[in-house]
């Protein structure tokens, strides 16, 4: 369950938002990690012989991130909190706020975050 301003976050309130930026945290060890979730994803069929693309339903609801330490703790009955920190209009802005989270809380310098490397690639354009 994703939390949002302190409500729990259902697919009716999505309106023209893309995705969202996210903080999961650990509560046995309070560890946290910044990540990014677009509420879709491209989905490639074949029509008459044609690759065809259309945007379907991501599994943002059952989403647990990236990261293969944290999703190991989730396996092994760590509890969690999911929160939803920025709703995002576009790609774009999905990026550049998940980049900004990590940068700003000093994620990569610390042990208290499962983030260990961050990438983006953004222009001004995309945030426009």
């Amino acid at each position: 369950m994703w939390i949002y301003q302190g409500s729990e976050f259902t697919e009716d309130m999505i309106g023209d938002n893309v995705g969202f930026v996210y903080v999961i945290t650990n509560h046995s060890n309070g560890k946290q990690y910044i990540g990014k979730k677009l509420f879709t994803k491209s989905k490639t069929y074949q029509k008459n012989k044609k690759k065809k693309r259309k945007r379907v339903s991501s599994d943002w609801m059952e989403y647990t991130g990236s990261n293969d330490q944290l999703n190991e703790d989730i396996q092994f009955g760590h509890t969690v909190s999911k929160e939803i920190i920025h709703l995002c209009k576009s790609k774009g802005w999905c990026t550049y706020l998940e980049t900004k989270e990590i940068l700003v809380r000093d994620c990569l310098l610390s042990d208290n975050y499962y983030n260990y490397w961050v990438s983006c690639k953004i222009r001004r354009t995309h945030l426009k």
